[in-house]
């Protein structure tokens, strides 16, 4: 284990961190807050570029970097990110319990979004910002940042630090140099973020917030790149007018796509875009979600407290599954009221997520079209041995081994959702009486397996809210200590898919080779 170099990047990414932490001190700053709130960032900036610039002296005796070592710093660098990110919020007073401040921010940076603040209007603007700049933070990864500015190797260790953090089945770079691609992908990232405050400027302010219009557009806009979805104020979006919930809605299907269809674009390779059979299923998906959510809340199948005009129900339709497909999680109704048709819709899109090399978490469309696949040349093989697969995927040949892979990630995916399901049963709140405060009114859910099955599902999909006591108008502050470190946990396992957490925690990693 290659030791001095895990430490000098290590080291980069805690610098990097002390950096990013100058936007919320300076939102701080300009809006005038107590000496605190000021010191709550001053203090970890000072204190994790120092420890950064310590690890930067001890000179490493190679540079390169086996996949099992970049694997493993991943996962250290999410955890050391979340230890000194949530200094803040204990400090300032605004989450006091460090290990509620902990999860706070690894939902931020997992792009989760699942929050264990009970009452988002005592929190300080910082500390708003703090949370949804996570979200654009975590979005793109850390280690791809990073990947612009360290050396370019021509041992593949850029390439183990890439794949271990980015989403999806199959990683790779789309020109030639990781730097460039690095560069590139955070450019198209960049500019469609931009793209997305300019548009919600020219909406109407919300009532009563008329002096926070471009400081809530660039929280708003944070949460759907990152496709996280931290509310900063009461309801999610739901306060927001028609025309930014729609903008929305699209820019968080767009921040769903994978950022190589982008550059495709960009190059004028548009019929590549469209031969991409991942984003024809990711799209087709979405229209039969948003078809089937719709016709339960206009269809009369199933009563329920809410009677929407057919725009209206059109309009929650689309952005609930843009928003929770995509795992960002913000919301602009009480959807735990809907028929079961469409919340049942809502559950499967959220086990389902966006597409490959996204922002988005879940399991991914690539992998679903590919195990539907391989199950059906597993059916084919058993009623004719002799069957030679055929199938194809994004134009090529469809291997075994990629199958066998994606039919494992299938498997830890949900061997860890059980087991993070049975280790909250152990929690005290389970029986509990939750009172609702919604636009569906008021009304008293009862803690139990459905709530704990979302909460798991929203952690490990990094979707944000769930349903019944921990549902979009509800939080996670009613679990005990051990149910959030199980939770935060889970999102990091999520964020990361699974591989790099357990390579960090095998004892094998750390042998002498």
């Amino acid at each position: 284990m290659n030791y001095k170099k895990l430490g000098k990047i290590l080291g980069k990414i805690m610098i990097l961190e002390g950096i990013l932490m100058i936007a919320p001190l300076a939102v701080s700053l300009i809006y005038k807050e107590s000496r605190l709130h000021i010191l709550a960032f001053l203090i970890p900036i000072l204190l994790v570029t120092s420890i950064g610039f310590l690890l930067q002296i001890p000179k490493p005796e190679r540079n390169t970097l086996y996949q099992k070592e970049g694997f493993a710093l991943t996962a250290m660098v999410w955890i050391v990110m979340t230890l000194f990110g949530a200094i803040p919020f204990v400090i300032n007073g605004d989450i006091p319990n460090y290990i509620d401040a902990c999860f706070e921010i690894m939902s931020g940076f997992t792009t989760t979004g699942s929050s264990i603040i009970p009452d988002i209007t005592t929190v300080a603007h910082s500390t708003l910002f703090w949370r949804s700049f996570s979200h654009w933070i975590g979005g793109m990864g850390i280690l791809v940042f990073v990947l612009i500015f360290i050396p370019e190797s021509n041992d593949g260790s850029s390439m183990h630090l890439l794949r271990a953090e980015s989403p999806g089945p199959q990683v790779g770079k789309i020109v030639s140099k990781m730097k460039m691609t690095t560069r590139i992908l955070y450019l198209i990232y960049l500019g469609m973020t931009v793209l997305e405050v300019i548009i919600l400027m020219f909406d109407k302010p919300i009532p009563g917030y008329e002096n926070d219009q471009f400081f809530f557009s660039l929280l708003a806009t944070f949460g759907c790149a990152g496709t996280g979805g931290f509310g900063f104020i009461p309801g999610s979006m739901e306060l927001f007018h028609p025309f930014s919930q729609y903008v929305m809605s699209i820019f968080l299907i767009l921040f769903g796509c994978n950022f190589s269809l982008y550059y495709l674009l960009l190059i004028g390779k548009i019929k590549d875009v469209f031969r991409s059979e991942e984003f024809r299923s990711y799209f087709m998906i979405i229209v039969a979600a948003v078809g089937f959510v719709f016709l339960s809340l206009v269809g009369k199948f199933e009563t329920f407290p809410q009677i929407y005009t057919t725009e209206e129900a059109f309009r929650h339709s689309l952005f609930q599954i843009s928003s929770l497909m995509t795992t960002a999680g913000y919301t602009t109704t009480d959807y735990d009221v809907w028929p079961m048709l469409a919340k049942t819709t809502l559950v499967v899109v959220m086990f389902i997520g966006a597409m490959a090399g996204s922002t988005a978490g879940g399991i991914k469309v690539s992998r679903i079209v590919m195990a539907m696949k391989g199950a059906y040349i597993n059916v084919r093989k058993l009623i004719n041995p002799h069957y030679v697969p055929k199938a194809k995927f994004e134009g090529k040949t469809l291997e075994q081994k990629t199958i066998n892979d994606v039919f494992a990630f299938i498997t830890l995916y949900f061997f860890i959702f059980l087991a993070a399901i049975f280790l909250l049963s152990f929690d005290s709140v389970n029986g509990q009486i939750v009172t609702i405060v919604s636009d569906a009114g008021n009304y008293e859910v009862k803690h139990g397996f459905f709530s704990n099955f979302s909460a798991a599902l929203t952690c490990i999909s990094n979707v944000g809210p769930a349903f019944e006591a921990v549902g979009p108008y509800s939080n996670f502050a009613g679990y005990n200590d051990f149910s959030i470190i199980v939770l935060t946990l889970t999102m990091m396992l999520g964020r990361l898919e699974i591989l790099p957490v357990l390579i960090l925690f095998n004892k094998r990693t750390w042998k002498k080779i």
